[in-house]
């Protein structure tokens, strides 16, 4: 056991005589991570999101407070690419200690239903230690876009099948799979023209390029203060406290299944004890008032829960996005 070579490192050499209650205290009295190493090695959580994402946000927020709760230094290692599929096979891969995280989103479910050879089983590969929050995306348009409901909108793409675009940061991201719903729930035909990345698809929205696109809540609301954007619904079953203006996607008549989820996670393999000493930090800092007001305000709702709640939500996410993807004619590539 991971508390018990930590005994050990302090009190004698692996395979000395240790008193038992002397190994049971050293136990209780190790960090709540369950994971201190002699040589002082860092947590690393790794993001396969560009810096500025959802889960790099949280990612950020939690590798602050681990740091000063368990007086461990802890790493932000962004790994982006491939939907995801480059940093989520690196913590695969990575030694079940508990010093490898990865702090993932729906395209972790998500791909397996979108490509034909995802490098990682999100089922077998990892041991799920806590949803974290969900966030919110919102439908977006350029200024220069006539229109100011959702209703109008889709009358507005109606009149011209085929000829309105929209912006995402590459194909089987939550943009691109919140749009592709929509089209279906609305019955609309919209041009696709994915990014490599958020930053150039933002950029060619803001700049008038593309008409428009479904965005995070915390990257839209800037936009729409400056006047670059126009919101005209959120894709959540409530409105939003940080856009209460805003209507919901529902309201207009438009559902869109949609759950842009996170969720920290592990190597599978990784001890049951080091996964649950994670899971109550974590739970703690999420349900911290000034934390949780703090990711309100940027559309980020804290879940929490055991990691058997997580587990339960992975397994469920790969049977939804099968069928919902199949029933939008999305095949995997």
């Amino acid at each position: 056991m991971i508390g018990l070579a930590f005994a050990r490192w302090i009190f004698g050499a692996p395979g000395s005589a240790i008193p038992v209650a002397l190994t049971l205290y050293a136990v209780a009295l190790a960090p709540l991570s369950g994971i201190a190493q002699p040589a002082g090695r860092p947590i690393t959580i790794v993001v396969p999101f560009t810096p500025g994402t959802g889960p790099d946000i949280l990612a950020r927020l939690l590798g602050d407070e681990f740091q000063n709760r368990l007086h461990q230094p802890v790493v932000i290692d962004n790994k982006p690419g491939a939907s995801g599929n480059i940093g989520t096979q690196f913590v695969a891969r990575a030694a079940p200690d508990g010093l490898t995280l990865l702090m993932t989103s729906s395209p972790f479910t998500q791909n397996l239903a979108l490509m034909k050879n995802v490098p990682y089983d999100p089922i077998k590969n990892f041991a799920p230690i806590v949803e974290c929050g969900i966030g919110v995306v919102a439908l977006v348009v350029h200024p220069s876009v006539p229109v100011r409901t959702t209703t109008e909108f889709v009358d507005y793409v109606k009149a011209r099948p085929g000829r309105v675009d929209y912006a995402s940061p590459g194909y089987g991201t939550p943009h691109h799979l919140a749009m592709e719903l929509f089209k279906l729930a609305s019955k609309t035909d919209l041009k696709h023209i994915p990014y490599k990345g958020s930053a150039g698809a933002v950029q060619d929205l803001v700049g008038g390029h593309v008409s428009a696109m479904f965005l995070p809540i915390h990257v839209s609301l800037p936009l729409v203060q400056g006047n670059s954007i126009r919101m005209l619904a959120v894709a959540n079953g409530a409105r939003m406290p940080s856009a209460p203006d805003v209507p919901t996607l529902d309201e207009a008549g438009f559902h869109v299944d949609l759950d842009y989820w996170f969720g920290l996670a592990a190597p599978a393999g990784t001890p049951k004890e080091v996964i649950n000493r994670f899971n109550t930090l974590t739970n703690d800092i999420m349900n911290d008032p000034p934390i949780k007001a703090k990711l309100e305000a940027q559309g980020i709702t804290t879940i929490g829960g055991p990691p058997e709640r997580f587990a339960d939500l992975i397994a469920r996410e790969v049977v939804k996005w099968e069928k919902l993807l199949r029933a939008a004619g999305i095949a995997a590539e």
